[in-house]
């Protein structure tokens, strides 16, 4: 029953998504072929519709609509050019410091948004053109762009966190926020690093470095945005309110400055802001509810011992089976959004970590790690598309510069996969895991 099952369910879903079905269209219909040689055909859509009811009533999933609409108003409030002004205070004598600026403008404003696509966009419609101003190659510009505008997904407050929270059983958001951290700013360490060699090889000379009093006035131009992520991680480690609760904080602070501090939005904006949160909202819910049935029909079947059983055969080595898993969750995040991947790849992975002592804490940035990478990997990543689309450019150009890229990004991830401590030191020292 565990093989008939797993075909059933992984061809459909292939088949679906090949010919174009929504991605949560084509889980629930997989789900419910899957399950029907088991159960009676009433049963099947009674327990299905249980199950997606069950799967959204989780009082931690509030948080993701507050969080995107909080995005969206920061997205429009013009937080962007404030920190763009005080990023490119910080890299004005490093070679290639406007494409310096923009990764560190993506670490920040991706973090606050709380999506690659945001930033990708934002940041690219800002710096692009100055960069083009400024004689730089348009391609690596692009690329730099596209490159490190997922780090925002690592560095909270992160959806994808919270997601993964509730799949994998509880574990803590506030540990799983403060573990993204480092992973996410060796990410954009990292690109930043070779973009560094890229621009002085190519010529790409940096200006007079920025006087102090400069910098500090950028910054605190810089601070209001900025002290949004201060106030709700801060917040929420220090348990003077919940994730849920932060996430009300944080529409309740950007409202605040965008509308009454920055005066960037009107009140007509923000109807059509609320449409755009709810019409993503939306989607993200239905996803998590048909992707329940998908995770209930597995552990009913046992497809998730069957799998884990199979990999731990083929070998004890941990490094090599962690290897191995990196590798198909690559593969899984080149056609497969974020969401959906980690509701329904977790309960097949996380188990196999934990015979090996992984702690719930560091699979969780394993898991959204590998698949950001997938936001900027054809033939899926909307960021990919997004930031070529921005540039105005070819993807077959800018494919030839992602691949440096991809392999300062991927060689990072072996890092946060062989080092637990870039994942559990911060957790640890703030005492929200042993």
């Amino acid at each position: 029953m565990v093989l008939t099952t797993a075909l059933i369910m992984f061809s459909v879903l292939i088949v679906t998504l090949i010919l174009g079905f929504p991605i949560a269209i084509s889980i629930g219909i997989s789900s419910i072929l899957a399950i029907l040689p088991s159960l009676a055909f009433d049963n099947t859509l009674i327990t299905g519709a249980q199950r997606i009811f069950s799967g959204i009533s989780n009082f931690t999933l509030i948080a993701i609509p507050f969080f995107i609409l909080a995005g969206n108003i920061m997205n429009q409030g013009g937080i962007a050019k404030k920190l763009v002004s005080f990023a490119q205070s910080l890299t004005g004598r490093v070679p290639g410091s406007l494409m310096q600026t923009n990764i560190l403008a993506n670490m920040m404003f991706g973090a606050i948004s709380g999506s690659s696509v945001a930033a990708c966009a934002a940041m690219g419609g800002i710096l692009l053109p100055m960069e083009k101003e400024e004689g730089y190659d348009p391609i690596l510009g692009a690329t730099v762009n596209i490159s490190t505008a997922p780090t925002g997904l690592l560095i909270p407050p992160s959806n994808s966190l919270i997601v993964y929270s509730l799949v994998s059983g509880g574990t803590s958001v506030a540990a799983l926020f403060m573990a993204g951290y480092i992973p996410g700013i060796l990410w954009g360490l990292g690109c930043m690093i070779l973009t560094f060699f890229l621009a002085k090889k190519r010529g790409m000379k940096g200006k007079a470095a920025a006087k102090f009093s400069v910098v500090f006035a950028t910054f605190v131009d810089a601070i209001p945005s900025l002290a949004l992520i201060v106030i709700v991680i801060g917040g929420i480690i220090k348990g003077i309110f919940t994730p849920t609760e932060g996430s009300v904080v944080a529409v309740v602070y950007s409202l605040l400055l965008s509308m009454f501090f920055y005066r960037s939005i009107t009140v007509k904006q923000l109807v059509k802001i609320f449409e755009e949160s709810a019409k993503m909202t939306g989607i993200i819910v239905f996803l998590i509810g048909v992707s329940t049935i998908m995770s209930w029909v597995m552990a009913f079947t046992g497809v998730p011992q069957a799998i884990s059983n199979m990999i731990l055969g083929i070998s004890d080595n941990k490094y090599l089976i962690l290897l191995l898993m990196n590798v198909l969750l690559l593969f899984i995040g080149t056609f497969m959004d974020v969401t959906p991947a980690i509701l329904i790849f977790t309960p097949i992975f996380l188990p196999i970590v934990k015979t090996f002592g992984m702690t719930p804490v560091q699979f969780g940035i394993i898991i959204v790690f590998n698949l950001c990478i997938g936001n900027i990997t054809p033939p899926v990543g909307n960021t990919l598309f997004v930031g070529v689309k921005v540039a105005k450019l070819k993807m077959e150009d800018v494919m030839k510069e992602m691949v440096k890229y991809y392999a300062v990004i991927i060689a990072v991830l072996l890092l946060v996969v062989y080092v637990p401590q870039l994942s559990t030191a911060l957790p640890k020292l703030m005492g929200l895991i042993k």
